[in-house]
Parts: C-alpha cells; sequence; structure tokens
C-alpha cells in the first residue's frame, strides 16, 4: 500500500512538473506544495503550476578571512536529472536567491504563493569556490493546508568571474510526521544578478 502511494505521488509529481515547463520557463519553486497533494494524485492534470564585489574580511561560515564570491544576488535554475517519470531538463524550480555574508540563504521561490514560496538555508563552504547548502521550506498545498517539511541540498561552485554557479541539488519532501514522500535530483545553474541586470537577461 505504502509503495503505491510513493508511485502515485511521483507520478502526480513528475506530470505537474512537466506542465510547468510548458507553462513558463521563465517563471519565478522551494518545492511545488501541489506536486505532493493526497489523494488520487494520478488523475491530477499538468497545470500546477553583481558584477563580483570582494566580501569584506569577516568570518563567514566558519572561514575566516575568506573570499566568499558565493555572496550577492542569483538567479537560480533547477533541472531533473535521473529521476523515474520526470524528463531530464524538466525544470523543477524557476528562482531569485540570496546568499549572506553571515553563511545564510532565502530563496523567492516560483511556485503559487499560497503554498509558502519563500524558504530558508545555511551554508559553509567546502572548498576554494565551492559551497554546500542545508535548506527547508515547510510546504503546504494550495489550499493552505501544511503537507510537511522540505530540505533542499546543494553541493555548487562559482566559476572564475564569480558570475556563474552550477553543481547538484536533492530535494527531499515530508509529511508532518517525517515520513518521506518524494525525492527529486538534479543540476543547479544560477547568474549573478547585478545592478545592470535588466528584466530581458533574467528570461
Amino acid at each position: 500500500m505504502r509503495t503505491m502511494f510513493k508511485a502515485a505521488i511521483a507520478g502526480g509529481l513528475a506530470t505537474m512538473l512537466l506542465g510547468m515547463t510548458f507553462i513558463s520557463d521563465a517563471t519565478a519553486q522551494c518545492v511545488s506544495a501541489a506536486w505532493f497533494k493526497t489523494g488520487d494524485v494520478q488523475s491530477e492534470p499538468w497545470q500546477a503550476a553583481a558584477h563580483f564585489v570582494r566580501a569584506s574580511f569577516l568570518q563567514v561560515a566558519g572561514h575566516e578571512g575568506s573570499d566568499d564570491r558565493i555572496v550577492g544576488f542569483w538567479k537560480v535554475k533547477f533541472l531533473s536529472e535521473g529521476n523515474p517519470g520526470i524528463p531530464d531538463g524538466a525544470v523543477i524550480d524557476n528562482a531569485f536567491v540570496q546568499w549572506h555574508s553571515d553563511g545564510t540563504e532565502i530563496m523567492n521561490s516560483s511556485r503559487p504563493p499560497a503554498t509558502s514560496n519563500f524558504c530558508l538555508g545555511i551554508w559553509q563552504k567546502s572548498g576554494p569556490s565551492s559551497y554546500e547548502l542545508n535548506h527547508f521550506a515547510l510546504s503546504s498545498d494550495l489550499s493552505g493546508n501544511l503537507i510537511g517539511p522540505a530540505q533542499i541540498r546543494e553541493e555548487v561552485t562559482v566559476n572564475q568571474k564569480a558570475d556563474r554557479y552550477d553543481g547538484t541539488f536533492t530535494i527531499d519532501q515530508y509529511d508532518v510526521s517525517g515520513n518521506l514522500l518524494v525525492h527529486i535530483a538534479g543540476r543547479i545553474t544560477a547568474t549573478r544578478i547585478t545592478v545592470d541586470t535588466s528584466v530581458g537577461q533574467l528570461l
């Protein structure tokens, strides 16, 4: 029974993700809570839908005197990779993300605001230009009913110009009792937003 329930959720998730991809590639999601609606999810339609500034020499995320190029404002895209029922390259989320110099992070997800589209994380350096992030969201359905916590983990590397980063991510959605509902993995890419960035560059 539990296996069938997980399969139904995964099927509904894949359906919704592909629908969101067709709706708009530029729609500015932490995890879309609508993906995890209970019930006959298999019958659900696909309709869910700066330039580099040197960091100050402060202790940042546990690294004193480090040059943390991840700090700043980014346009981020999450792409599916290796997930059963979800095409590789399908857009999981298309978000705005701010990495702060105190080791915290905030994301404005492209999912519907009713499902809680702001979520928070904490990061630390894992190498000269590499970072790892542990990020949490409280997911709700479109009616505002709490589904449970979602956890996003990222391992990313900033390029030499500090205007892009890429890496991998995992998303785990749990119910309120801590039972895993869905696991998604993939690639993440990001472009730095500067004072000169136009709307057209974000689409």
